[in-house]
């Protein structure tokens, strides 16, 4: 996903309870799904600065030899810029483009 293009907020926003538990009728389920794609976000976030930081990676064993790579600050600084997981999260389940599903509901367990 490209999070460049995201509209997520950069801050913290108030948001209305009532309105986050619309689509799941549970403010609790809302937040766990919310929760879960936020920690997806995450990951991948996490995985593409590491394939990213890897390309500048060297193996030195004297620690007084550590270079300032200026490209790995502009990545590192990119990022750090970026809105927070759960920023993208929220906004992504207010769009409407977090798909989930309850299994124990569609089996009418619950």
């Amino acid at each position: 996903m490209d999070y460049k293009k995201t509209d997520a907020a950069h801050s913290t926003v108030t948001r209305n309870v009532i309105d986050m538990a619309m689509d799941t009728g549970n403010i609790y389920e809302s937040v766990a799904i919310i929760g879960k794609r936020a920690n997806q976000i995450s990951q991948e976030m996490k995985e593409e600065l590491d394939g990213k930081l890897k390309e500048f990676a060297t193996h030195t064993d004297n620690l007084e030899e550590i270079f300032e790579n200026r490209e790995q600050i502009e990545i590192s600084k990119f990022y750090e810029a970026l809105p927070k997981p759960v920023a993208i999260a929220i906004n992504e389940f207010d769009n409407g483009d977090v798909y989930f599903r309850n299994p124990a509901k569609e089996e009418g367990e619950l």
